[in-house]
């Protein structure tokens, strides 16, 4: 699988901010991961919602903040880190950038959960310099990627809803928005078992809204992943999920999808300055 974005545009005024290592932090974990350089899109406007957003398998960063710095959403500041260099069995072990290892897309193939905990968590580690949420000045925390990244968005989406990732570690954040395009659903199989067994984690489930998009015409994830993440989203408690159908659209993003996040993600964090 690969998870490239097919789109190029060239655009100026793009902060980098500096290389970091992690690890979870997680009582089991083994894994060191050292993430790659993170690109950060500053508002334009007054910052009123700050959003984490995924590249693809085999990406970085940089292509998606190029993209995101075009985009008529003044208010929110983007932030794109890049991946750990990993070997991905899906490409016969063969070491390149991705939130975690993926072997096939299958619903019986197994997760991994440590790789996917180390990437959610350095997204609530980016997340967590951001401004307070509150009744006073109210702001807004979102995760959004395409392809793996989308995959990884939707895990974060499970671990503020269960409160804990899957390691035990406490879920620090208050997500108000998750966006997934071209994406699939990790952690499938037990996520209604999760939810259902606590009335919090169904009442943060119920809050939490999501849009996805998925092209009818990918042939690197197929858009049957897209509608089970969907189904398997709903039938746990995920009450606000929009799924989007583009017809001929491939593994990769258009003018018209992004659009539609935009208009999503003003309409959901209710922003100033939004040119439709």
């Amino acid at each position: 699988m690969a998870g490239f974005l097919f789109l190029s545009i060239t655009i100026g005024g793009i902060t980098t901010a500096q290389h970091r290592t992690m690890n979870t932090g997680g009582r089991t974990s083994r894994r060191t991961c050292d993430f790659g350089r993170t690109y950060v899109v500053k508002p334009k406007g007054r910052h009123q919602a700050t959003i984490v957003w995924l590249h693809g398998l085999g990406d970085n960063g940089s292509s998606w903040a190029q993209l995101l710095e075009a985009l008529p959403l003044p208010n929110i500041k983007w932030i794109c880190p890049t991946a750990p260099t990993r070997p991905v069995a899906l490409l016969g072990g063969f070491p390149c950038a991705a939130w975690f290892d993926v072997g096939e897309l299958s619903e019986d193939s197994p997760d991994d959960f440590e790789g996917l905990d180390a990437s959610a968590t350095h997204i609530a580690n980016l997340l967590s310099g951001e401004p307070a949420d509150s009744n006073f000045l109210p702001f807004k925390l979102g995760v959004g990627g395409f392809s793996m990244g989308a995959a990884t968005a939707l895990y974060s989406a499970t671990c503020f809803a269960h409160g804990r990732f899957t390691n035990g570690n406490p879920f620090p954040l208050n997500l108000r928005a998750i966006v997934g395009l071209s994406g699939w659903l990790p952690g499938s199989r037990s996520l209604r078992n999760k939810i259902e067994g606590s009335h919090e984690a169904a009442r943060r489930a119920a809050s939490l809204p999501i849009l996805l998009c998925h092209g009818n015409s990918d042939d690197v994830v197929p858009y049957k992943f897209g509608e089970k993440s969907t189904q398997f989203l709903g039938s746990a408690g995920f009450r606000y999920v929009s799924f989007k159908t583009y017809d001929g659209l491939g593994h990769y993003t258009v003018p018209k999808e992004m659009d539609e996040v935009c208009n999503w993600l003003n309409g959901r964090l209710g922003l100033d300055g939004f040119r439709s």
